[in-house]
């Protein structure tokens, strides 16, 4: 069931502080996933969201290394995946990543539709669609335990 979808129209760099605390606020959500065309975004909303986590860690992408740990002001993780390189899902499950999704911790996804099957049934979907260069729309909804609404 799909709990709540809210919007963001025209979002520029600046804008994304909001977009990030909106995120943020949403405590019981642990498994975001981040959807979008390369160069759309994604990492550089990522980080906002680490901020207003409250994450006290240097940030970067998680390209090579698929999965980043970063670790909040209140001794809490943040997990940051990005799955673009994986060529299948065995791949991510070598990494343990059904064990992060289940950790409790804030896990922030990229590239989600590499691994289908090893969502949870409770996530967020976070879209980006890049309006031009310096604009965006970014479209939050949040799917609590149906699998249907899986991506």
């Amino acid at each position: 069931m799909i709990k709540q979808d809210q919007v963001f129209r025209s979002v520029s760099q600046a804008g994304l502080k909001e977009v990030a605390a909106t995120i943020a606020r949403h405590q019981h959500v642990k498994v975001w996933l981040f959807h979008g065309e390369m160069g759309a975004g994604k990492t550089t909303l990522i980080k906002e969201v680490c901020h207003a986590l409250q994450v006290v860690d240097t940030m970067s992408s998680p390209t090579f290394s698929i999965v980043n740990e970063y670790a909040t002001r209140e001794n809490d993780k943040v997990f940051h995946f990005d799955f673009y390189r994986i060529k299948n899902e065995a791949e991510a499950l070598d990494i343990g990543t059904e064990e992060y999704f289940y950790s409790g911790y804030t896990c922030l996804v990229e590239w989600p539709e590499k691994i289908p099957s090893l969502l949870p049934p409770t996530y967020a979907d976070v879209t980006l669609t890049t309006v031009d260069e310096q604009h965006r729309t970014i479209a939050i909804s949040i799917h609590d335990g149906e699998e249907e609404n899986r991506v």
